[in-house]
């Protein structure tokens, strides 16, 4: 059996897993001791100003992807999508972090399931079928949008908790049965890694604070979450690099 088999096997076998276990799991609410950050500290009349200000990184990333792109929508709308919905993320966690609570977090949230919904497209596109993951992208950023709004209303973040984690276990399977035209996996494989570590220190707010005393965990994981998504920078430019060289041979 091919590995690109095998990969579309496994694919479908857990994305109707992911489904049933979104049916037959409990209702998840909202917990307000989620707002509750280790790090309160205000300067220049910003409250939680280190929890604001390490969303500059984000944003920084977001503006480079831009202009690398030369703000141009039409030919390369996934990535414009992504690097705006970065810069998005960057302003909402922002808001966010001045006045924590369910309603500004709704801010927060929206922008990062159009993150995480075109990161998926674009992962389609280059491994699977180009046209596929350019067709999807839409539909996907709707069904992402829609589990934020649809959790601000019940408070119910199963649909949102899917939207968030089921990616991640779709991302290594695309990445191990599926092959790219552009030689990205290896970034691919970073950003997920330093994903997974920005986790760890979001888990740790509060320990990491005890033990640096001027950062908390949650600052670093805003720091390293711009880290990683830098790697999509490298990724654009690698995927842009390989499309011109494959439009001269072509010509040739």
């Amino acid at each position: 059996m091919k590995k690109e088999t095998r990969g579309y096997m496994l694919l479908i076998l857990l994305g109707m897993l992911a489904i049933l276990a979104l049916l037959k799991m409990n209702v998840i609410n909202q917990n307000e001791e989620y707002h509750m950050f280790s790090d309160g500290y205000t300067l220049f009349s910003i409250p939680n100003f280190w929890n604001v200000i390490s969303n500059v990184p984000i944003a920084v990333v977001g503006f480079i992807g831009l202009i690398k792109l030369k703000f141009n929508f039409k030919s390369q709308l996934q990535y414009f999508i992504l690097f705006s919905g970065i810069i998005l993320v960057a302003m909402g966690s922002s808001f966010y972090h001045m006045n924590p609570n369910s309603q500004s977090l709704i801010w927060d949230r929206l922008p990062m399931t159009v993150v995480f919904m075109t990161i998926c497209s674009i992962i389609i596109s280059e491994f699977i079928d180009d046209n596929a993951g350019r067709k999807i992208l839409i539909p996907i950023l709707i069904v992402g949008l829609l589990s934020v709004v649809y959790w601000s209303i019940t408070n119910d973040l199963r649909p949102y908790v899917f939207v968030q984690f089921y990616p991640l276990l779709v991302i290594p399977i695309v990445l191990v049965c599926f092959k790219s035209r552009f030689n990205t996996k290896v970034y691919y494989w970073l950003l997920l890694i330093i994903y997974g570590l920005a986790k760890i220190l979001e888990q740790f707010d509060e320990g990491v604070y005890l033990e640096l005393e001027i950062i908390s965990g949650h600052s670093l994981k805003h720091v390293c979450s711009a880290i990683g998504l830098a790697f999509l920078l490298i990724i654009y430019q690698k995927r842009k690099k390989g499309i011109v060289l494959e439009t001269k041979e072509l010509l040739i």
